[in-house]
């Protein structure tokens, strides 16, 4: 049960008011001043109490240590570097294509943009957990240079490129809102690949980044690639449909066309969201276990457990929120 506000009287206020009490005779301005002044000090006395007692205490065990309040945790209160170096232990190694590009000071730096707006911050700490295993599951998948027999085997790989490898085309495309830029190419980059003119148009404009004229930053500042992958995971592709980030924490409930469409709950859903049909609907095909994968491995690195990856997580049955082909109508 929560204790309500008790008003005690305060002397002082006592004080304050018997002092700006006018006497016989005296100037009515200075009583007007004296009575204005007593009104604010009783008015600040009373919004700070009101406020002090808005303050959301530490009194939730885990979700809340290392913070004041249980509103100012951070994804650094529970994901430390030891094992952003465990989820990627091989990005560094000779052979890999983004040798010292990625780190965790840019994640962290990154992530901190979109903590306020839930990422890695809603509901309970396996929920935390699970937000930001599942965030980099799909990350570790699509910047992997990992294969079967790969030294720590082909999990460790993730975040071992920054850019496409020998693109065979620019990925310019006519477009009025964002058209390309002389001289510049809309390969993969980042840590979700983006491709196209009007994609590097679109998340430019969201994170305030020139990127449709310098699509190269992408692949050379590694906080702006994971921002613009964070953005992904928290942007709905339309109106009235899910983020992955929404699917992940609870926050979306399906509709009936939904459920007809087998789309329901769970990380599956969120490739759906990503990736629309090249990986969803296709049965189980090797990417999207290969994305299924990753999430599971890195759950069981963070402490979380596989287990924990519930129902629902796969895509191979689901109808794509957004099919690239033109006759659907789902």
């Amino acid at each position: 049960m929560t204790a309500g506000i008790v008003l005690v009287p305060d002397p002082r206020r006592s004080l304050l008011l018997s002092q700006a009490q006018p006497s016989c005779g005296s100037d009515p301005m200075w009583t007007a001043r004296a009575w204005a002044v007593a009104f604010l000090v009783i008015a600040a006395a009373v919004v700070a109490a009101e406020a002090k007692s808005k303050l959301k205490t530490c009194d939730k065990g885990w979700e809340c240590s290392g913070s004041i309040y249980c509103c100012n945790e951070t994804i650094t209160d529970y994901f430390q570097v030891y094992q952003f170096e465990n989820l990627f232990s091989k990005r560094n190694s000779p052979v890999a294509h983004a040798v010292g590009f990625w780190d965790y000071h840019s994640f962290i730096t990154a992530a901190a943009v979109y903590e306020p707006l839930g990422f890695g911050t809603t509901g309970d700490k396996e929920t935390k957990m699970m937000e930001i295993a599942a965030f980099l599951g799909h990350v570790g998948s699509k910047t992997s240079c990992g294969y079967g027999v790969a030294t720590g085997g082909p999990l460790a790989w993730g975040l071992c490129y920054n850019h496409e490898m020998s693109p065979s085309q620019d990925y310019c495309t006519p477009n009025y809102l964002y058209p390309c830029a002389e001289g510049a190419s809309y390969f993969g980059r980042g840590a979700l690949p983006v491709y196209g003119n009007y994609n590097y148009g679109l998340i430019g404009d969201a994170l305030n980044v020139d990127l449709l004229h310098h699509p190269e930053y992408l692949e050379q500042n590694a906080t702006i690639a994971f921002q613009a992958a964070i953005w992904r995971w928290m942007t709905p592709m339309k109106k009235k449909q899910p983020s992955a980030h929404d699917v992940l924490v609870g926050n979306w409930k399906p509709t009936n066309n939904d459920t007809l469409s087998n789309r329901l709950p769970g990380f599956g859903l969120t490739m759906n969201i990503l990736y629309a049909d090249q990986i969803c609907g296709q049965g189980y095909i090797d990417p999207m276990n290969n994305i299924i994968s990753h999430y599971q491995y890195y759950l069981d690195l963070m402490g979380v457990g596989r287990q924990k990856s519930g129902d629902n997580r796969d895509c191979a049955d689901q109808v794509p929120f957004n099919p690239s082909y033109k006759d659907a109508t789902s």
